[in-house]
Parts: C-alpha cells; structure tokens; sequence
C-alpha cells in the first residue's frame, strides 16, 4: 500500500545489513525486543551469506537509536552496514522475527 506525505509524517523506512559477528549470538532476539520497546514496526532475518537483514520503520531518531542500542549489545560485534531508503509500510503494526 503507497503511503501519502501527509499519512507518513515523519516516519521512514530502512533496509539494513549488518555484518560481522550477527549470527548465532542472539542478533534477532534482541533487535525484536528493541525494536518492540521503541515502538517501531518491521522485520529481521539471517541471511545465508552470514549477514542479517532488517527493515526497521518509525521516526529517524528512534531508528538510529535501535541502530545504536545494537552496537550496544554483548556479544554482537557489528563490523559493516548497509542502509537504504525504503517505501513507508502504513499497514504494518509490529516487528517480527523472520525465518
């Protein structure tokens, strides 16, 4: 569903990729938990090339800050990312873990 300028506000949406030590070190788990505490909609998932995929939507600033609570985490130890601009999703209501 395309999304207005005046439905989305200020809200964007974001492809990442993250690279480094991303899997099998609980990546998923915990960026569902942050991305649920922050309030922002979307999904994440390993990829098999050992990178993990997510699109990540809500304001700009409470994205960089899940971006920011990841490097954070123990165990996680993010070396590279890639980020697009992406089409708003106004249907989504949540984040999700995908398999």
């Amino acid at each position: 569903m395309r999304a207005s300028v005046w439905e989305v506000g200020f809200m964007v949406r974001k492809r990442i990729y993250f690279s480094g030590q991303v899997q099998g070190v609980g990546f998923r788990y915990r960026a569902t938990w942050i991305a649920r505490t922050l309030g922002l909609t979307g999904w994440v998932m390993n990829l098999p090339d050992g990178r993990v995929e997510m699109e990540v939507q809500g304001d700009p600033y409470t994205v960089g800050q899940m971006v920011q609570r990841l490097y954070e985490e123990r165990g996680i130890r993010i070396s590279f990312i890639e980020s697009e601009d992406i089409e708003v999703n106004i249907s989504e209501r949540k984040f999700r873990e995908m398999y």
